[in-house]
């Protein structure tokens, strides 16, 4: 079985970039293999995670032509999946379009909450601890044209505690949910895709 060709787009350290490296290499993650990373910072931690880990990384200039030259290395490299890993850019609906079904997002909150425009990294935990809920999480979903409005694969859920900053509650919902949905949905994709 052909593995499906991923590749993981990112803007910081690339947390959620390890935790599918750590899933392909602990055999979580069979289905697909990570052939490329990009990032839209230069000097974003996260390529150089890549490269530790023999896959290629790359770094697109943030301009007019961005998209363009972003589609163009997706192509050359054969691409099938796409997965957001804290990419702090908001693809275009041609973008979007242009790969229905194969861009995964990953939020730190239980969609329908604390999410679209405006609602990422700590943001979302700050609303989160200001609204009282009791409850979090993080979930995976495919990416439309709408800011966190595609079809949700999967959620897990974190509790809130009574002495959490969002820096805490951050950390807690990417060991516990995050990196855990993630892979096994990356996984679920793959395997879709390849047997497609």
């Amino acid at each position: 079985m052909l593995k499906t060709k991923i590749a993981v787009l990112v803007s910081g350290g690339g947390t959620n970039l390890q935790a599918l490296i750590d899933a392909q290499k602990g055999g979580i993650l069979k289905s697909g293999e990570i052939t490329l990373v990009i990032s839209n910072k230069e000097n974003a931690y996260a390529l150089q995670r890549a490269k530790d880990n023999g896959i290629k990384a790359l770094y697109i200039k943030k301009d007019e032509d961005f998209e363009k030259n972003l589609v163009n290395e997706l192509e050359k490299s054969g691409i099938q999946l796409i997965v957001l890993a804290g990419f702090l850019v908001i693809l275009s609906e041609n973008f979007v379009k242009r790969y229905p079904d194969r861009i995964i997002n990953i939020h730190p909150s239980l969609i329908p909450s604390f999410c679209g425009d405006g609602f990422y990294g700590l943001k979302v935990h700050e609303a989160a601890l200001k609204r009282g809920v009791k409850i979090t999480g993080a979930t995976t979903h495919f990416v439309n044209e709408i800011t966190d409005g595609g079809k949700i694969i999967m959620q897990k859920a974190v509790e809130i505690k009574d002495n959490d900053t969002p820096e805490i509650l951050q950390k807690r919902v990417m060991e516990e949910a995050e990196w855990k949905i993630l892979p096994l949905s990356v996984e679920k994709i793959s395997k879709d895709l390849s047997e497609n």
